[in-house]
């Protein structure tokens, strides 16, 4: 806590007015200040004061001031605004980072019209709302956007992070605070997995020399099982549902990832997609998925415009399903998956021989291979 100022302190800045004195007197009421220690009238005189050297041309006598009110939020919102818009950066940004007692519209403003320093201490203060943010994300560049995704106690609004995406996608430096975000809605993780792929690829072909059809195919199968690990085991149907119209938008809700989440057992998602495609309610598209008859699942995936080729291999995974649903709640998910893959890809028996690996990864990568070609 500062010294309080004394008649002695008044007496010399009177007689000797210099930048050290008043930089002294400025540290001293401005500390009295922070902490609460003026009555009503005395805070107003102490105010008076601050509207004076806000204007002080020796730039330690406004930091001084700074140093003390950045912390003070029942500061006059025009001593907060003109230390903010302060031509020194060693003035403004302490107050830009900090001071509570700026408002939503003057940060608005300063982000509009300052430069990237001053838009990185606003993306970096404690409380950051999602007006703000979004202004952040249209005016300010890669380092004052990475600032704000990876500060936790910025409020980006989900149509703030898809511009986020839009301009930084493929920005690593942007990418890795977005990934590791308490909170991220599925539609823009869908989006940045994809981003991610994308990124892949190239260096599988530039890096390794690898042909464009086989990166392809390895990216792919990277995609699909990572867009399908973002569902965890407690999502619910509007998780899934945002997710496979993030997919369908996007044009990767493809043959190939709908035969691989129903081969590791993803009803839901697969239910949700073909309700999707087809336009009808979940409902209806899981009865006819689930119809004991033949044709109601047949007619279904034919008015969603799946290649014929691969309805067998569908038809078998559902079989597969419903002969062991029992073993796949008490038993081993993976070794059913494992039957599972087996018989489905007796329609692909090129791809799967008795050389083969045995792990399911394998199984489901070859799958996808089979339903992207198909």
């Amino acid at each position: 806590m500062g010294e309080e100022l004394s008649v002695s302190d008044v007496a010399r800045l009177i007689d000797d007015p210099s930048a050290e004195n008043r930089a002294n007197a400025a540290e001293k009421v401005a500390s009295r200040f922070e902490h609460g220690e003026l009555s009503d009238a005395e805070r107003q005189i102490a105010e008076d004061i601050f509207r004076v050297m806000v204007k002080d041309a020796e730039e330690r006598v406004r930091t001084a001031l700074v140093s003390h009110l950045k912390h003070a939020p029942e500061l006059s919102a025009d001593v907060a605004l003109s230390l903010a818009q302060d031509a020194s950066d060693a003035v403004a940004l302490p107050m830009l980072e900090f001071s509570e007692a700026l408002s939503d519209d003057d940060l608005i403003e300063i982000v509009r019209t300052q430069g990237s320093r001053r838009q990185t201490a606003v993306a970096g203060r404690p409380t950051v709302s999602e007006a703000v943010a979004d202004m952040l994300v249209d005016h300010g560049d890669e380092e004052v956007v990475a600032t704000l995704v990876g500060n936790d106690g910025a409020d980006v609004g989900e149509a703030t992070m898809h511009k986020v995406v839009d301009k930084f996608g493929d920005s690593e430096r942007v990418q890795t605070p977005l990934v590791m975000r308490a909170t991220l809605p599925i539609t823009v993780s869908e989006r940045l997995v994809a981003k991610v792929s994308d990124k892949l690829i190239d260096r599988l072909v530039m890096h390794h020399e690898l042909p464009n059809e086989l990166a392809d195919d390895i990216v792919l199968q990277i995609r699909e099982r990572a867009t399908l690990g973002l569902l965890t085991a407690d999502a619910d149907e509007h998780d899934v549902g945002e997710l496979v119209a993030a997919l369908a938008q996007n044009g990767r809700l493809t043959p190939s990832i709908l035969l691989r989440a129903i081969c590791v057992g993803d009803l839901i998602f697969f239910e949700t997609a073909l309700a999707h495609m087809a336009a009808i309610s979940v409902l209806n598209a899981r009865t006819l998925i689930h119809d004991k008859g033949s044709l109601g699942f047949k007619s279904l995936y034919q008015k969603c415009g799946l290649p014929d080729s691969l309805l067998s291999a569908y038809r078998i995974a559902l079989d597969v399903i419903v002969e062991t649903e029992k073993e796949r709640i008490d038993g081993d998910p993976n070794a059913v998956t494992k039957r599972m893959l087996e018989r489905v890809l007796t329609q692909f028996e090129d791809l799967v021989d008795e050389h083969s690996p045995e792990d399911v990864d394998f199984l489901l990568n070859r799958l996808s291979r089979a339903a992207n070609a198909a």
